[in-house]
Order: structure tokens, then C-alpha cells, then sequence
């Protein structure tokens, strides 16, 4: 049987960057950066729930800590005059005293606005979770969502899968709708992916979102090189075929 690949680590180095970026040679550091990276992550997922968080990055240097926030609502989470901001850092400040580390490094905070919510394949798996808690038909907002998502010229395509015990019934199943295409194995294929859980009070229902952005090539120009000799040896063969037939 063939093993599924995460769409996201599967383009590392590609066309995707890690989400925690720092590097140390020390066995103790490297597990108190990861326990800590894990710990801020899982602060800030309860933190920020329904602000329309896209993803948290994290840089770490020698003696700061830089989180990236990128968020469709920047207005939420800065707030008025800076308050929202000022709070959510000090906050973080005060997790990573009671965390033991070995050196508590500075906290520096960054907010960056998604300009395109409906490309995002988290906020719109946060939209979905935020319908189906509203107890509204799981059908109803699987294709609301699709139409939303196709509405921006961005996407090519998309794909939704929900999981769980589908409009309160006592078997679970799982059911799945898709628009356009989504070409999993080519690695150049801009693929967003996310997966979201919705809290219902009888269970758990998990959503997974595909969203297909085009394809990035690293150079645009050598790109429309390869095409335009294609294009001459087309035409050589028509002027050669003409030729013989006359």
C-alpha cells in the first residue's frame, strides 16, 4: 500500500519553508526549543481561536525569539492602540518564565495580514469548524466554502473532507467534496493544507482542506524560454510540410 505524504513537508526546500527556523548543536537546547516551540503553538492556538489565524513562525537567535504571526483580522489581535499586542506579549513572556528554561530569551512579536483569506487552506477549515458549530448542515457550508474559495482568481482548486458523526448521526462516515484539480505528486504545485477540528457536543468532527494555487517556478523567465523555442521548431515543421506538398 502506498504511504500518504503531508502536502506541506513534502515541498520543503522546494517551494515551502520550515515554520520554526533555528539551528543548535546541543542535544538539552534542542529539546527545550522544541518543548518550547510546542508549548507557544498550543498557548497561542487557544489564544487566538476565531481571530483567523493563518500559521505562527518561529525565529530564534542567540538571545531573541521572533513570532510571526500571520492572521486575516490583524485588528483583532493588535486591538486598540496597541493593547491587544502589548497584553499577548507579555503573556508569552510570562510562559516561557514558568517554562524552567536555561536562558529566557527576548520576546519579539510581528503581525502580518493575509491579504487573501480564501487561498488559505487554515482559515477557511476555521471557517468551516465555526459553521458547523453553529449547528448549520454539514453540506450547506462544505459548499459555501468551495464557492468561496473558487471566487478568487488564486485558486485552481480545491478539496474538503469531513470526518466525524455528520449531522448528529450515531455512525460516523466521512464525506467529500472537490472542485477543480489538485496534482498531489507534482512538487512544483503550490498546495495548501490543513487540517481543523470542530467541537460538537456529540463528538469530534475533523476537516481537512486542499487548496491548489497554480504552479511556482523559481525563474518566470526561464520558464517562458523553454517555451518559445517549442513554439519555432512548431512552425519549422508547417513551413517544411507546406513545402514538400508543394
Amino acid at each position: 500500500m502506498t504511504h500518504v505524504a503531508h502536502p506541506y513537508v513534502q515541498r520543503l526546500g522546494v517551494n515551502r519553508d520550515w515554520k520554526s527556523r533555528w539551528f543548535t548543536t546541543d542535544p538539552v537546547k534542542f529539546r527545550e526549543y522544541l518543548r518550547t516551540d510546542a508549548a507557544i503553538r498550543k498557548f497561542l492556538g487557544v489564544k487566538l481561536k476565531g481571530m483567523s489565524i493563518d500559521s505562527i513562525e518561529i525565529e530564534r537567535s542567540q538571545k531573541e525569539l521572533r513570532l510571526i504571526i500571520k492572521t486575516a483580522r490583524p485588528g483583532l489581535v493588535i486591538g486598540r492602540n496597541g493593547e491587544g499586542a502589548v497584553k499577548l506579549k507579555k503573556e508569552i513572556d510570562m510562559l516561557l518564565r514558568t517554562s524552567k528554561l536555561s536562558q529566557k530569551p527576548d520576546v519579539k512579536l510581528d503581525i502580518e495580514e493575509v491579504r487573501s483569506p480564501e487561498s488559505s487552506a487554515h482559515i477557511m477549515g476555521q471557517m468551516i469548524a465555526e459553521g458547523l458549530e453553529k449547528r448549520l448542515t454539514f453540506r450547506r457550508v462544505m459548499k459555501q466554502a468551495i464557492e468561496k474559495i473558487m471566487a478568487n482568481r488564486d485558486v485552481e482548486g480545491v478539496r474538503i473532507t469531513l470526518s466525524g458523526r455528520l449531522g448528529g448521526a450515531d455512525m460516523a462516515r466521512r464525506e467529500e467534496l472537490k472542485k477543480g484539480r489538485i496534482p498531489l505528486q507534482t512538487l512544483r504545485a503550490d498546495i495548501d493544507f490543513a487540517r481543523v477540528t470542530a467541537r460538537l457536543p456529540y463528538g469530534a468532527i475533523g476537516i481537512k482542506v486542499w487548496i491548489y494555487r497554480g504552479q511556482v517556478f523559481a525563474d518566470r523567465k526561464s520558464g517562458q524560454a523553454e517555451t518559445a523555442p517549442r513554439t519555432t521548431t512548431r512552425t519549422t515543421r508547417t513551413t517544411r510540410n507546406t513545402r514538400t506538398n508543394a
